[in-house]
């Protein structure tokens, strides 16, 4: 059972900048490919970027160049670095680790709100 524990989400104004964590229960970058997603009322949940275990990166076209995933195999802790925040940047995002169908977990969850 793979645990994921977000954070770093809170208000912060448009343009601003805000860092999230995703601290994983065990060594698993190196057989999962690390995401996240996000997910606003009304709406369904949608990638943001992805991490696979060789390091290739993969970002939706609506962050590409604001947001930046990065890991720190060490700490067992995958990073999203969102910069030039948006209003509709406002979501509740998702830490995921994948692999296959049966190995497939998801955080709790961290609340991003930007201001206008």
């Amino acid at each position: 059972q793979v645990q994921l524990v977000e954070s770093g989400g809170g208000l912060v104004q448009a343009g601003g900048s805000l860092r999230l964590s995703c601290a994983a229960s065990g060594s698993i970058f190196s057989i999962a490919t690390m995401g996240w997603y996000r997910q606003a009322p009304g709406n369904q949940r949608e990638l943001v970027a992805t991490i696979t275990t060789g390091g290739s990166t993969n970002y939706a076209d609506s962050v590409k160049g604001r947001f930046a995933i990065f890991r720190d195999t060490a700490r067992n802790t995958v990073y999203l670095q969102m910069d030039s925040l948006k209003p509709e940047d406002t979501s509740t995002y998702y830490c995921n680790a994948y692999r296959t169908v049966r190995f497939n977990y998801w955080g709790e969850g961290t609340l991003v709100t930007v201001s206008s």
